[in-house]
């Protein structure tokens, strides 16, 4: 029988068989990276505890057994020994041309050895002697986080393959894999299901025949249990999707009546589509059938990575639970703004969140569905809020501590970090002005703010509510780098802010509203609902984001192995060609794949034509950063606009398009962001050759 628990309203919900199968395991999953990233952390301070308390801490890490040689041997007797047997040996003449004994240099060794012996006895005396209950308790607690911390690491492979499988057969199961429609009628629901049987399926071959050719081969396997994992998660999606074929033979009075296959067709998973088209060149075209799992399980090279995504996702959805984003936009509401220049706020305030989850899509499944009500309530209309909404991050990847400015700095020599962050400012602060200057030549009312002199105390008073929040984080930091010497970066960030998150969540439920919370018990029970909401709503996100970025990987390996990029001339007439032409190529990856793999592919084949023909690497990657930000708002595919619907839900988005009253704003939600980062990136790619 499942479990009951309290929810919100101190009724009893049930837990069912699937969301234990879909939280679970991903809470156990994404707390275990958490640890491990903290145990690093945590084992580099306790090492520097353990010096500063124990002198020499290093050699008590483990015990120095009593060594089995004899200080106090007789060398005399050893000398007499070596002097016969060098005797015996003279006699062999027949076998061995044998030199004279020489017995001054045979006792000078024999003193080494005895001294070298009692050198090795006091220092096991000495470790014997120091190695008090104190320095074993320490160093057991000090050893056992390393071997957490190492054991972590080492498995980073298989918790992400794990992560990815489980939140996948959520995101099936719940049909909400990222489309450019979603499932609405049973006719929808028949060939979205069939395209996924017949996906997954060429995946589970294709990891199939990846597991024969290693074991065929004479290479060293390596991680192995890879390769199960790929089969076994491919057969499950697969199992998946018949069952769910299955059972719509059974439930049509669940979907709306059919529409065109058109549309039907359009529900079908981006994921999917790329199957389809990386199945076809690798089987039909090259006869590799091992090919797509070999690309898409590059996605474990970079497992950490991946897995800091699944992290920010997952600090996203804790985020959406508590009142921080209500409270954040409500210090705006004393001053009264119009829409337009609130929808400015917003892009510029999700610029910091966004720097930290490292992508602009993460960003928005994390806080899109918080923007788009906070600009609803301030009388946004549907479109600039959608807008603005799509746009949540786009402005913020350029800045510290974005990871994926972090990846391209690891696979590009020729750029630094502190370089790209510093241009990317500038390319931030440029998009906000964009954006500010679009969203006046197009408001529907005169931009209005209220007077300071009304505004500004109801403003001050809106701001205690969020003292709390300051205060709790702040202390979290400075006990990180008290306590473990870290501060945040990009480095720390995904290990540190699923803590400071959490702390927020404790204190909303044992202080916010403490008197609408009678027993400790409720409370608890509040704790633990909030937890597994978030982490039932993160599998989703985490499945259908992280298995997009699987294929996109793969989709990457088809581009270069056809030669594609190839063609791509080496040298350019003048730089403004290859400006341009650079700007059409970069932009049509953008609309096709992830930024991650973008990244990726862009690192091993178009960057270098750029350096070649001249251009500053800096600049390249600032062009590449803001044209992937525009392919991800372009249609057809648009994959921020297909995340916002997804966040915000497709009635909104249908309601949306039946406003407007002339061209622009009836299409407003797809204009406003591609003129606002076209702009941008036209002043990014021409202003700084002007200048020189």
């Amino acid at each position: 029988m499942p479990k009951a628990t309290i929810n919100l309203n101190g009724f009893y919900k049930l837990r069912s068989g699937r969301e234990w199968f879909s939280t679970l395991p991903v809470f156990l999953l994404l707390i275990s990276v958490i640890i491990a990233g903290n145990g690093e952390q945590i084992h580099a301070r306790l090492l520097n505890v353990g010096e500063l308390i124990w002198h020499d801490y290093f050699t008590l890490r483990a015990d120095i057994s009593t060594p089995p040689c004899d200080p106090d041997f007789d060398i005399e007797a050893a000398l007499q020994k070596l002097e016969a047997e060098n005797d015996d040996m003279e006699g062999m003449d027949d076998l061995f041309d044998a030199e004279p004994f020489d017995r001054k240099s045979a006792l000078s060794s024999l003193q080494n050895v005895r001294q070298l012996c009692i050198t090795k006895h006091q220092l096991a005396q000495q470790n014997q002697a120091r190695i008090t209950l104190p320095v074993i308790l320490f160093r057991t607690l000090e050893t056992g986080v390393a071997k957490i911390s190492l054991f972590a690491f080492e498995k980073q492979r298989m918790i992400l393959i794990l992560t990815i499988f489980i939140c996948a057969v959520t995101s099936t199961l719940k049909q909400q894999h990222i489309a450019f429609r979603p499932v609405i009628t049973l006719k929808d629901h028949r060939i979205s299901t069939i395209a996924q049987l017949f996906g997954n399926s060429a995946m589970l071959a294709s990891a199939w025949f990846y597991r024969d050719n290693v074991y065929q081969s004479a290479t060293v396997i390596e991680h192995s249990e890879i390769y199960f994992c790929l089969i076994l998660g491919f057969a499950v999606l697969t199992t998946v999707s018949f069952f769910q074929l299955f059972k719509t033979l059974f439930s049509q009075d669940l979907y709306k009546a059919g529409e065109s296959t058109l549309h039907a067709i359009l529900s079908i998973p981006l994921y999917v589509l790329m199957t389809f088209f990386v199945c076809v060149y690798f089987f039909l075209i090259e006869g590799h059938w091992a090919g797509p799992a070999i690309f898409f399980s590059l996605l474990f090279d970079q497992a950490g990575l991946f897995l800091n995504i699944g992290l920010y996702i997952w600090v996203g959805m804790l985020l959406k639970q508590t009142q921080l984003g209500d409270l954040v936009f409500k210090v705006f509401i004393p001053w009264r703004m119009s829409p337009e220049l609130l929808a400015f706020v917003a892009i510029v305030v999700m610029a910091v969140p966004t720097a930290y989850t490292g992508a602009s899509g993460i960003i928005i499944i994390a806080m899109g569905a918080i923007v788009y009500e906070e600009l609803r309530r301030a009388g946004a209309r549907r479109q600039l809020a959608l807008a603005a909404t799509a746009m949540t991050g786009s402005a913020g990847v350029v800045l510290r501590p974005c990871l994926l400015v972090v990846l391209i700095a690891a696979l590009n020599k020729e750029v630094v970090t502190d370089q790209l962050f510093s241009w990317g400012l500038k390319t931030f602060m440029t998009t906000a002005v964009v954006f500010f200057v679009f969203t006046l030549m197009t408001k529907r009312e005169k931009i209005h703010l209220a007077p300071f002199n009304e505004a500004f105390k109801p403003f001050l008073r809106a701001l205690i509510p969020l003292f709390p929040y300051v205060l709790i984080a702040v202390l979290i930091f400075l006990a990180y780098f008290f306590l473990l010497n870290v501060t945040m970066d990009e480095f720390s960030a995904p290990v540190i802010l699923p803590v400071v998150i959490l702390g927020l969540i404790i204190y909303e439920k044992l202080f916010v509203r403490i008197v609408q919370i009678v027993s400790l018990e409720e409370r608890s029970h509040k704790f633990e609902y909030t937890i597994r909401m978030a982490s039932s709503e993160s599998s989703v996100h985490i499945g259908a984001l992280l298995l997009l970025m699987g294929l996109s990987f793969v989709l990457g390996g088809v581009i270069e192995r056809s030669g594609l990029l190839n063609n791509i001339p080496d040298d350019f007439s003048s730089i403004w060609v290859t400006l341009s032409f650079l700007i059409v190529v970069l932009v049509g990856i953008g609309m096709i794949m992830d930024p991650f793999g973008a990244v990726v592919l862009v690192s091993g084949t178009i960057a270098q034509i750029a350096y070649n023909n001249g251009i500053n690497p800096v600049h390249f990657w600032m062009i590449t950063l803001v044209s992937f930000e525009l392919g991800y708002l372009t249609p057809p595919v648009a994959l921020n606009h297909l995340l916002t619907r997804q966040m915000v839900g497709y009635q909104e988005t249908a309601l949306a398009g039946l406003e407007g009253d002339n061209f622009w704003y009836r299409h407003e939600k797809i204009l406003l962001p591609l003129v606002t980062m076209g702009t941008t990136l036209l002043l990014v790619t021409i202003v700084p050759v002007l200048a020189g």
